[in-house]
């Protein structure tokens, strides 16, 4: 294994044993909500999302260690960004400005991360991970890992970041 230890940002002390990877299966279980039909994300009510609009949703992470971590999902069930309509594919890259620009109005992040995975939920959703500022070994490929090894912010701390984000986003 290559030593990452010389990376100020690797969260981990050596030694580190590396888990080997399984072979590969056959077929891949299908994801959450595939046929669009068993969605949970299409069948969630507005009430419960941060914010809104006619073709976006944004939800809160929590528990979190970090202030403002949000998800952006298309309010038409679409699992890849291939797969939105012209008119959410369009909007998709002004949209992801305007939430970058609202959790980077909380004040004191350093950078806003824009992250997609779809190995879990089939309606695609775009993660924003709000980096704090100053926090250098924060930075880089390895935020993602020490993100799930930080102690999480206490709840309400949490929940009033992502309610001045929503208020961003209302505001225009």
């Amino acid at each position: 294994m290559r030593d990452l230890s010389e990376f100020s940002t690797f969260p981990f002390e050596l030694p580190v044993t590396v888990r080997p990877l399984d072979p590969p299966v056959p077929l891949e279980p299908a994801r959450e909500g595939e046929d669009g039909a068993d969605c949970w994300l299409c069948r969630t009510p507005d009430e419960v999302f941060l914010w809104t609009d006619d073709r976006w949703r944004l939800s809160l992470y929590t528990p979190s260690p970090l202030r403002g971590v949000v998800l952006l999902q298309p309010r038409v069930h679409a699992q890849s960004f291939a797969e939105l309509p012209p008119a959410e594919a369009a909007g998709l890259g002004p949209m992801i400005g305007r939430v970058q620009a609202a959790v980077e109005a909380l004040g004191g992040i350093g950078r806003v991360h824009v992250h997609y995975w779809g190995d879990s939920s089939a309606h695609l959703h775009v993660w924003f991970y709000p980096r704090p500022y100053g926090q250098l070994q924060l930075r880089g490929t390895f935020f993602g890992m020490w993100s799930v090894l930080l102690p999480d912010l206490p709840d309400e701390e949490v929940r009033h970041a992502g309610d001045l984000v929503a208020r961003t986003l209302a505001a225009g």
